[in-house]
């Protein structure tokens, strides 16, 4: 099963080579991610990691604090956080409009490090980005829309909440952002899922017309005991004689191997086993 730490991981090693796309990641890693002061706040330490790297890339000075407490859910949890304090605190801005393809990709995998959370279970693959402002949540909307991934918003306990659910979607934006390892793991999952549903649908199809092929058979057979105790069975014409030797022959047959061995359609044995059961049912 992919974990969503081995997803972030593979995205906080991905190094642009241009500056351009370097300023655009940080840009995702500040949206809508940043911490007292400026910068950014992260509980995981690749994405810590490549905001110090991002930075200085660029010529920014970056420091990391020690961690702090968090509350959450009226309970308090001592989290170890790790923040990356930026100086100026305002990097210099970055607009979509204006950027290339490249720009973009980076600035959505800086996102999806720094304001995603993941899950890519069995119970199905889930991304939810959490934004304090309805700005944040419905710019971002727009520019997965732009770059062909769906997503879809609600607002839970006053936060703005983008997600993506499905296995299109979910692949789409792995493949955008870089996460090639990742994409290749998930899409191996998800064929090997898709394999295994089939089997079972045809195994369960092939069950199901198997019992359907014994219970004819044993009421054919039941009808052919029938007439010959009454010494019916030997006074029909022959065709219906073949049908009924040929059934008691091959007792487990379907339909297709009695019409190879009478050597006629399979249509014409349904209809001649049919009339046996017909006539051993208006004489009983």
């Amino acid at each position: 099963m992919l974990l969503a730490g081995e997803v972030k991981g593979e995205l906080a090693r991905i190094h642009p080579a241009r500056n351009c796309c370097r300023r655009a990641e940080l840009a995702g890693l500040l949206y809508g991610n940043r911490a007292a002061g400026g910068g950014v706040r992260t509980l995981d330490h690749a994405t810590a990691r490549t905001a110090m790297h991002l930075a200085t890339s660029i010529g920014l000075r970056a420091t990391t604090p020690p961690g702090i407490a968090s509350t959450q859910q009226g309970s308090v949890r001592v989290r170890h956080h790790l923040q990356v304090r930026l100086e100026p605190a305002a990097p210099p801005p970055w607009h979509w409009g204006q950027s290339a393809a490249c720009d973009r990709r980076s600035f959505l995998r800086g996102v999806l490090l720094g304001s995603a959370s993941l899950s890519l279970g069995a119970g199905g693959p889930h991304i939810e980005f959490v934004f304090s402002t309805a700005r944040d949540a419905a710019a971002l909307h727009r520019r997965l829309a732009e770059s062909g991934v769906r997503a879809a918003r609600l607002l839970r306990r006053d936060r703005h909440v983008l997600y993506l659910k499905g296995q299109e979607e979910v692949a789409t934006l792995l493949r955008l952002v870089g996460a090639n390892r990742a994409l290749l793991d998930f899409e191996t999952a998800r064929v090997g899922r898709d394999v295994r549903n089939r089997v079972n649908r045809l195994l369960n199809a092939e069950e199901a017309n198997l019992a359907r092929t014994v219970r004819a058979a044993d009421r054919q057979l039941q009808a052919i005991a029938e007439l010959a105790s009454t010494g019916r069975l030997e006074r029909l014409p022959r065709g219906l004689r073949e049908a009924a030797a040929q059934r008691r022959a091959h007792p487990d047959a379907d339909l297709d191997a009695l019409a190879t061995g009478l050597g006629i359609g399979r249509s014409a044995v349904n209809h001649r086993l049919r009339r046996l059961i017909e006539m051993a049912e208006a004489a009983s």
